[in-house]
């Protein structure tokens, strides 16, 4: 494995942290600052507006330069972000820094996501995004209860110091370990590919990334790139329709008591990290397939746990596998928009974006769905529709695209 990936995956690490600890330090921070919890509220939702702005306006801006420097300088504004957070004398700043660390948050993984698939062969591209992945996942489980682990002992601020900490040494990887060569921007050469074709496939090298921004927005001309994003969308709408209310079912449901909902997200957490590894590998025996038979997983395992969310067992098991399949298919969605992007930033960065808008949407619909009166389990079956329909679009993605061509499979050996 490339050391690149490792630095890559630190860097997915901290900003993962600094995404979720939040959480569990939102009391603290609010004491502190004398504010509402309402306030308070919006160091999490500022930071995901601020995701889905800063992944397409700083992918823009940055769209001519060498993506090594590029990603250094999105780390370097993670940094500051969180230094600003440490240090804050009041909630304004403390709201500026969340902004600001969030800003680096799309820009990095879509754009990380590029370096990461052009420092392996073409035929474990999804497998590097994967590992690039990896330390986003493992944030995810650890960053509520490593947030409240410190808060409660040494402070909030502390926990803000340690996520600084922890991009200084993501900085000092990717400025070691990734080569000055990976995912550079280049003028293409000799005629553009086919409109609606991914672009490569194993044996063959990625194409030189168009370097700038009207070249990087013919991208979306693609029908493939516009439905896989949908699809993006769908999927983690559907996910986290369910995910966002996951506690009420847990202890109004299955029978868990309050406590107990902290490990049972942890497990959750361990099935996303699964799901990414899992999903990454079989992306890169054939794409396609892996991603329908992902989404559909997904919509399965929502809908069964709708109907057997009374048995704490039975709730045990399908949050794991929530987590696998609703993660399974994040590296397979990556790549497949920028194959058919032609390698474009831009249209890697609007996937994370989509996943935001996504995940906004799920959120919406199965708050409404508990608002009307349907109960607690109500936010599984709004997942489950939302992710069929994620599946449809993939399904109608496969079709267009015709028959799989060699670059969607792995070689035969």
């Amino acid at each position: 494995m490339p050391s690149g990936l490792v630095a890559l995956a630190l860097g997915g690490f901290g900003i993962g942290l600094t995404e979720f600890l939040i959480a569990g330090l939102l009391p603290q921070v609010a004491s502190g600052f004398a504010v509402s919890e309402a306030a308070a509220g919006w160091l999490i939702s500022g930071y995901a507006l601020s995701v889905a702005v800063g992944a397409i306006a700083l992918t823009a801006a940055t769209a001519r330069l060498p993506r090594k420097q590029v990603l250094l300088g999105l780390v370097a504004l993670f940094v500051v972000g969180n230094l600003l957070s440490a240090i804050a004398p009041n909630y304004p700043v403390m709201l500026l820094g969340r902004i600001v660390a969030a800003l680096c948050h799309g820009s990095f993984f879509g754009i990380g996501s590029l370096v990461a698939r052009s420092l392996v062969a073409p035929e474990k591209k999804s497998q590097a995004v994967a590992i690039m992945f990896a330390g986003l996942t493992v944030a995810n489980v650890l960053g509520v209860p490593f947030g409240a682990l410190v808060g409660e002992r040494w402070g909030w601020r502390a926990a803000f110091w340690a996520v600084t900490a922890i991009g200084v040494l993501a900085l000092a990887g990717i400025a070691a370990l990734v080569p000055a060569w990976a995912g550079r921007v280049r003028p293409a050469t000799g005629t553009d590919p086919v409109p609606g074709r991914p672009a490569t496939g194993p044996g063959e090298s990625d194409p030189a990334p168009p370097s700038g921004l009207r070249a990087q927005l013919r991208a979306f001309r693609s029908w493939q790139v516009w439905l896989t994003l949908t699809a993006t969308a769908l999927s983690y709408g559907g996910m986290f329709g369910a995910f966002s209310y996951i506690a009420y079912t847990f202890t109004e449901v299955s029978g868990f008591a309050p406590a107990d909902v902290a490990w049972l997200l942890m497990v959750y957490g361990v099935g996303l990290v699964v799901g990414n590894l899992v999903g990454g590998r079989a992306a890169d025996r054939d794409r396609d397939r892996a991603l329908v038979l992902a989404l559909s997983g997904l919509t399965l395992t929502l809908a069964l746990f709708g109907l057997l969310a009374g048995s704490a067992t039975a709730s045990v098991v399908l949050v794991f596998v929530m987590g696998v399949t609703g993660f399974a298919s994040v590296p397979g969605m990556i790549t497949r928009v920028t194959d058919y992007a032609h390698g474009a930033a831009l249209a890697a960065s609007a996937n994370v974006s989509a996943s935001n808008v996504g995940n906004a949407l799920g959120a919406w619909l199965g708050g409404l769905a508990i608002t009307a009166g349907l109960g607690y389990t109500s936010p599984l079956y709004v997942g489950a529709g939302i992710a069929l329909l994620s599946t449809a679009v993939m399904v109608i993605a496969v079709r267009r695209a015709g028959t799989p061509r060699v670059a969607d499979r792995a070689p035969t050996s």
